[in-house]
């Protein structure tokens, strides 16, 4: 029967003709219906019996009517788009029914939908700079030597994190001639580094920033010739005596002494109480030669301020040297390939050119000059190499972040659970509970990254002239906000990945240690945090909030009503005021006004990339910075509600939007971490692999 004979029929015989063929069979006699009505009921009858549903199926009368006719009928437009995506549908969903009864955590996640966008791309929009470093960096990072191992003693997980940074530094990926010659290298290795080992990358971080980097910009000819190369080698392991036991954010007040003795022509260095002791002194306790002492300068009755010098602690040998006290700070929370130590000078003596004399010197005949008049001045400019420290812990955070997510989510994507049939036929992603915790890290993640990247282009900028305070004031801010955010991703994802996150091997206790020692490391956050609130505050002009992204000027005004409330208690309190109002009565005030500075920088940035961005990546990254700017607002309802910036309906509807943005970017979370690059050997979680097949074996934990 042809299609255009069907329009005799109403829509009510219409569906009787649908669902009794028989009626359209006219052309059959009696006879004929009664043997194929005989014939069709035994092969019911028979496929019945067999309780094959193909068999039940196969033994049904045949159409009476053209059924690609009426197929042609009902789809009514777009046939040939159809017919290619029903046959896409049909092997998709043969693929996914296939992965979930072989329960397969390769097969589950190769059934998954395929990247909505240019995967590669994103990688290069992610990785921002040294591109062929980063990609040769982490083939090297994902060879055998480097797997972490878990149940191992002290002494011994302290060496493998040397031996890996010995072949690190072999392999030329790092040097601490970067500084000069290309910054963002330095960077881009903390990042990628922090993933395989965070105590490795903290042990470099010492070794090629505090130290090198110290040497490099406050050492003279003489200083570079004779420890530059054997840096880089690790021939001369360095570390770096700022913090003492009673002086860390105000180190300004340390008691650690310098003295000149011009009867001898050397600095006597002392350690002249406990408290001034050097505490948590990373590569102290076991493998450095030298320290950077920062201490109290006397040059002939005259207090100089604090300067840097030169102490060597052990010989040739690695044996510790007459005058100095080394204590083992032994074992900690997390990072313990780190040998941190606790050091003690008794009135040892170096040479007067073991001062690091960029900037002031003693000259041969005992006199002291500085190029910087003012005390505070010159310890600002020794203390320098703590910015660039803040940028690398920064990037440390991203990286370990970036690992994290992508190992709770490649779980949550293949672990199967309970469905709507009662089956354990569902991954845990597609639930709301996963996706909403996920989902809004992801988006954070995404953020902070381009936030980072413009940041560290900024200091990069502005080495040859030195940093600005606009500069100073963003890198105080995005160590705070990566580490922080780092340590909220590992401890929600531990938990969403339940008892498997508790395992050693599946990372999350390594990188929520590593979270702890960047939020306290060269700066404790809410400290810094107080910085940036001073120095935005002492500067401070009304951020735009005539922009076309409604959410920017959101941001903007959270943080323009922020400061002025902030600069109208400081100028109320006045001069006398000034240390109770701000240290003892508005620390809430204080911290709010920071974080809000850091996050409207933070989606400044974000909607720069969107202005600049590939256009495949275009719609995927619109809903990443929504997310991202929604959850600034969740995390702050308080403020924007009783502020009046937004209603309570708005608010709703925010909430609801966050929840939908969830939702559509769970079905590219896979993607958007494969992204970041991290091969599966630097990954090495059981869980982000074949959990299934990991557990066959008795393997104590390891990997």
């Amino acid at each position: 029967m042809q299609c255009r004979s069907l329009v005799m029929y109403s829509g009510q015989q219409l569906g009787r003709i649908l669902f009794a063929r028989s009626a359209l069979r006219p052309q059959l006699s009696p006879v004929a219906l009664s043997l194929c009505h005989q014939s069709s009921s035994a092969q019911e009858a028979a496929a019945v019996r067999s309780k094959d549903p193909a068999s039940i199926r196969s033994s049904l009368p045949p159409p009476a009517f053209d059924l690609p006719a009426m197929t042609r009928l009902l789809d009514h437009d777009n046939h040939d788009m159809r017919a290619k995506f029903s046959l896409c549908h049909q092997s998709s969903s043969a693929q996914e029914a296939a992965a979930v009864r072989s329960k397969d955590p390769a097969s589950i996640r190769s059934s998954l939908p395929p990247p909505a966008f240019d995967l590669p791309a994103m990688t290069r929009l992610l990785d921002h700079d040294n591109h062929d470093m980063r990609a040769k960096f982490r083939q090297f990072l994902s060879e055998e030597g480097m797997k972490p191992r878990y149940n191992i003693e002290l002494a011994e997980e302290r060496e493998v994190a040397l031996k890996r940074l010995k072949r690190v530094c072999d392999a030329g990926f790092i040097s601490v001639l970067d500084f000069r010659n290309n910054p963002l290298r330095v960077f881009a290795a903390h990042e990628i580094s922090s993933i395989v080992d965070p105590a490795m990358t903290t042990k470099m971080t010492v070794q090629f920033n505090l130290f090198g980097g110290t040497v490099l910009k406050l050492g003279t000819e003489r200083h570079h010739q004779r420890l530059l190369a054997g840096i880089d080698t690790l021939e001369d392991v360095g570390c770096f005596g700022l913090t003492e036991l009673g002086y860390g954010n105000n180190a300004v007040e340390m008691e650690t002494t310098a003295v000149y003795d011009a009867s001898t022509d050397e600095i006597i260095v002392n350690t002249p109480s406990t408290l001034a002791q050097k505490y948590w002194i990373t590569n102290g306790a076991v493998h450095a030669r030298h320290v950077i002492v920062f201490a109290q300068l006397r040059v002939r009755d005259q207090d100089c301020g604090i300067h840097a010098i030169l102490v060597p602690i052990r010989d040739a040998q690695l044996k510790v040297l007459p005058g100095v006290r080394v204590e083992d700070m032994g074992h900690k929370m997390g990072l313990n390939g780190v040998d941190n130590a606790k050091l003690f000078f008794d009135h040892v003596r170096v040479p007067r050119t073991n001062l690091l004399n960029k900037y002031s010197d003693i000259s041969e005949d005992g006199q002291f000059h500085s190029d910087i008049k003012s005390s505070r001045g010159r310890f600002l400019s020794v203390a320098d190499q703590l910015l660039s420290g803040r940028l690398c812990l920064a990037s440390m955070s991203v990286g370990a972040t970036k690992a994290s997510l992508a190992i709770a989510v490649r779980y949550a994507a293949t672990r199967l659970t309970v469905g709507a049939t009662g089956r354990s036929d569902t991954s845990i992603l597609q639930y709301q509970l996963q996706q909403r915790a996920l989902m809004p890290l992801l988006a954070r993640t995404y953020a902070i990254n381009f936030g980072l990247d413009y940041v560290k282009r900024c200091w990069a900028k502005g080495q040859n002239e030195g940093s600005s305070n606009e500069v100073v004031t963003m890198c105080c801010a995005l160590k705070p906000l990566a580490s922080w955010h780092l340590e909220r991703t590992a401890s929600i994802a531990r938990e969403r990945c339940g008892g498997q996150g508790y395992l050693s091997c599946n990372r999350f206790g390594t990188f929520i240690g590593a979270s702890h020692a960047t939020m306290t490391a060269e700066g404790d956050n809410s400290v810094l945090m107080q910085k940036v609130a001073k120095e935005r505050l002492s500067a401070f002009t009304p951020v735009k909030t005539d922009s076309d992204c409604d959410f920017l000027n959101l941001l903007g005004k959270r943080e323009n009503k922020l400061f002025k409330e902030l600069g109208g208690k400081m100028a109320q309190a006045g001069k006398t005021g000034l240390f109770e109002t701000w240290m003892l009565r508005e620390s809430d005030l204080v911290q709010a006004a920071a974080r809000a500075f850091a996050e409207r920088l933070v989606a400044e940035e974000f909607q720069s990339v969107l202005r600049t961005c590939d256009a495949s990546l275009s719609a995927v990254l619109s809903q990443l910075y929504r997310l991202y700017a929604i959850g600034c607002i969740e995390h702050d309802p308080a403020f924007f509600l009783c502020s009046g910036l937004l209603s309570a309906d708005s608010y709703q509807q925010l909430v609801k939007e966050s929840r939908s943005l969830c939702r559509e970017l769970a079905m590219q979370a896979l993607p958007l971490t494969d992204a970041f690059a991290i091969t599966d050997s630097m990954l090495s979680a059981p869980i982000a692999l074949d959990w299934v097949a990991y557990n066959v074996t008795d393997n104590q934990g390891e990997l």
